[in-house]
Parts: structure tokens; C-alpha cells; sequence
């Protein structure tokens, strides 16, 4: 997949890595417009070429009490005043074959989570939007088996597609990422790292997910240092009290200090 081919994406010629960044859950308007003006402040200083993220809806929670979303058609068209408002990509997850249809009319990208992403209808539902197609690497899935889930969407005639490692299952209750990932999977389409959700800490006794943030600069160092297409980060400008995963977002204020070395690493890696 061409990066061109997302809708309003910019800084497409300047040679740097594309960036997936917004809030886990969108939350309120308020919330997700102060977030983006904040990230498309910093990506274009740095001629990052950014998709802003955040998901409509929760679906895979640890607990039933867990909160799952302000309501589908209410969180779409916050996603969609945020494209119309600051003229860029959206990307959020969809969980049912219905999801697709309706999440295509406001976003420009689809994304299916890790625990989905062998779900054949649904990947296809996806797919024949004519969406651009996100799809997370299950947790319990190797890099080569990846080429299945992308060659399902390249048989519904949708060249848009693309994948994201978001760690493998260490034990219950960890994540590690296995960088030979990536060229394995570069091999089949444009490849993203999800640098914040390879850092959960899933499974734990509470039923909320606990994660490594201290370690969200290290992961996206050596993603980019491996020469990974694109970088994943949810962010938020106050985590502790984010309404979903709250303990591996990165706060929103350091977010430019990791970008400014991230790009540098980039440019590095660009001579060899």
C-alpha cells in the first residue's frame, strides 16, 4: 500500500516514518479536538505524516463495567468533525460486519483489532468499503501468518491495506515484540509497530489492563531504527484518568520530545 492513498495525508515526500497517534477511546468532543490540534501542531513542525486515531467504540474489555464508548453514531461524527476541522485521515476499530459499513462513512481508514483480525466476514466486510484496512497482528498470531489476513483483503479487489504488530503474548500476563517481525511482514504490506499496546500488561487479577509506559520511548526507537513503515501511539493529556487504557499511553506532553528523536533516528537510517 501507497501512504498516498489515505485520504488528506501530508508530508508524504519527506522521507519520514507515518504516524497512527490519538486517544484510545474518543471520550467527548472537547477531549479529542485538544488532542489533535496538539498532534497536528507537532506533525507538521516535524513533517510527520499523521492519522489521527481514536476508537468509537470498546469492545474487548477485561470487565462488564469496563466503559465502552459515548455512544457509536455520537463518536463518529466527533472522528469526522476532527477530519473536516483540521484536514486530516481518521482511523478508528470496527468489531462487527455492521461496524464497517457504518464507520466508513466518517473515518478513512478501518481498523481490525488483533483479536479479531482472523474473523474472515469481518476482515471482508472491511475490506469491501474500499476503506484503507488496518490490520492488528493477533497477539497469538507468528509474522508469517499475517500474509493470510492481508491476502484476504487483496481478494476482495482492496489494495489498501496494511499491518500493525502489537506485541506477542509473553506468559498471561505480559507483551514482548519480536522485532524480525517486521521485515517478515514488510514482505506482505506496509507494516506498522503499536508501540503503547505491545507495552500492556493484559490479564490482570483487577480486570484492568496494567502497561509499561516508561518503556514506550525504548520500543519506538528500535522500531524505527529496524526501518518500520509506520508508528502507532495512543496518547492522552491526562492517562490516570483516561477512560481506557490509561496505563500505557503516552502523555501527551512528551509527545513532541519522542517524535523530534524519533525523526532523527529516521533520517539516520535513511543514508544506510
Amino acid at each position: 500500500m501507497n501512504i498516498h492513498t489515505i485520504p488528506q495525508i501530508k508530508h508524504t515526500e519527506s522521507g519520514n516514518f507515518f504516524l497512527l497517534a490519538g486517544p484510545c477511546a474518543i471520550e467527548g468532543e472537547e477531549m479529542a479536538m485538544r488532542i489533535a490540534e496538539k498532534l497536528i501542531g507537532i506533525t507538521d513542525k516535524l513533517e510527520i505524516p499523521f492519522v489521527f486515531k481514536g476508537s468509537f467504540k470498546k469492545a474487548n474489555r477485561s470487565r462488564i463495567d469496563s466503559f465502552s464508548g459515548i455512544g457509536d453514531e455520537k463518536a463518529l461524527k466527533i472522528l469526522e468533525k476532527v477530519s473536516k476541522t483540521f484536514g486530516v485521515p481518521t482511523v478508528t476499530d470496527i468489531h462487527t460486519n455492521e461496524d464497517a459499513e457504518m464507520a466508513a462513512q466518517y473515518v478513512d481508514v478501518l481498523q481490525i483489532p488483533a483479536f479479531l483480525v482472523r474473523q474472515t466476514d469481518l476482515v471482508v466486510a472491511a475490506a469491501n468499503t474500499g476503506k484503507v484496512v488496518n490490520l492488528k497482528k493477533g497477539q497469538f498470531m507468528s509474522p508469517e501468518s499475517m500474509k493470510h489476513a492481508v491476502q484476504k483483503v487483496l481478494d476482495c479487489n482492496n489494495q489498501n491495506v496494511m499491518v500493525t504488530d502489537r506485541g506477542t503474548m509473553f506468559g498471561y500476563q505480559d507483551m514482548i515484540v519480536d522485532f524480525r517481525g517486521i521485515p517478515t511482514m514488510q514482505q506482505y504490506a506496509t507494516t506498522v509497530l503499536d508501540v503503547t499496546h505491545s507495552l500492556q500488561q493484559p490479564n490482570q487479577t483487577a480486570g484492568v489492563t496494567g502497561g509499561r509506559p516508561d518503556m514506550i520511548e525504548t520500543i519506538a526507537k528500535a522500531g524505527i531504527a529496524v526501518g518500520v513503515d509506520g508508528i502507532f501511539i495512543e496518547t492522552h493529556f491526562d492517562p490516570a484518568n483516561a477512560k481506557s487504557d490509561g496505563a500505557n499511553m503516552l502523555h501527551l506532553d512528551y509527545f513532541e520530545n519522542l517524535m523530534t528523536k524519533l525523526v532523527a533516528i529516521r533520517k539516520t537510517v535513511n543514508q544506510f
